[in-house]
This record gives C-alpha cells, structure tokens and sequence, in this order.
C-alpha cells in the first residue's frame, strides 16, 4: 500500500502544480470535442479515491456528499469553482492520501462492498481499490494534459 500511496503523491503533487498555475478561466474551460474541463477532472479524482476506497470500505468520506453529486462519475462540469471549492480540492489532493495511509496502518479497512467499475474489473478490497485508482488518475492526468493542449492560449 505505501508504494500506491507514493505513486498517488506524486500524481497529486501535479495536480497540485496545475491548479496553483492554470488561471481560473482555463480551468474551467471546455474545449472543442471535449465534454468536460481541468477543474472537473482534477476534484474528480479526488472524490473517486473517496468513493472507492472509504465509501464500499463502509467509512466515512472525506468529501461531502455535495462534492460526491458535482464530481462522480457520469456527473458534467456546471462551469464554476469558486476559490473556497478550488483551495478545498487543492488541501483534499494530500489529505484524503495521508487518511488513507493512516487508516491502512491502523487496520481500519477490514470490510469492502465488492464493486465492479465501468471497465468490467472487480474491487473485493481497500487495497485493490487503490490500485484500481492509480490507474484511474493516471487516465485522468492523461486527459488534463490533453485539456492543457487544448484550451486557450
């Protein structure tokens, strides 16, 4: 678990990067051929770690259920984030990790709500949930860096 914790660190730290670097307006934007925007991707990410390992683990989320209903899968950008939304995503990026490593030291994932994703793989655990999910950042870092080419200059 600690080298999927690492790996999803630095995944974050790039997220982290563009949100602090990328102006607002390019954040949100929607490019041409594209159905949603940086800003949504990145806080995404974030709620699908949540969702993935806490939520079918039975334990509390650290996201809201708000953020959970504006950034699940099948959900589309609604063309805001507002500097207290984007200053919680950007401290949520290290946070929800640093929970996830702490609750995984402390043996606290001991149920799993068995999930099959949209892909057709089946998580059975809090460990294969992380897995599943450096996988899934690391498409959506594929598809920030493919925004970032396409957004405004």
């Amino acid at each position: 678990m600690e080298y999927l914790i690492d790996t999803s660190k630095q995944i974050r730290k790039i997220l982290f990067k563009i949100l602090e670097e990328t102006p607002r307006d390019l954040l949100l934007e929607i490019p041409k051929n594209f159905n949603n925007n940086i800003w949504w991707n990145i806080a995404h990410v974030v709620v699908t770690q949540q969702l993935l390992v806490y939520k079918f683990s039975g334990m509390p989320m650290l996201v809201s259920d708000t953020m959970v209903e504006k950034f699940k899968k099948g959900t589309t950008p609604d063309g805001t984030a507002t500097d207290e939304e984007i200053t919680e995503i950007k401290t949520l990026l290290f946070t929800t990790l640093e929970k996830t490593e702490e609750d995984y030291k402390a043996g606290n994932f001991k149920n799993y709500d068995v999930y099959t994703t949209s892909l057709n793989v089946t998580i059975n655990n809090a460990v294969e949930a992380m897995k599943f999910n450096a996988m899934h950042e690391g498409i959506h870092i594929g598809a920030i860096l493919a925004l970032k080419r396409n957004v405004s200059k």
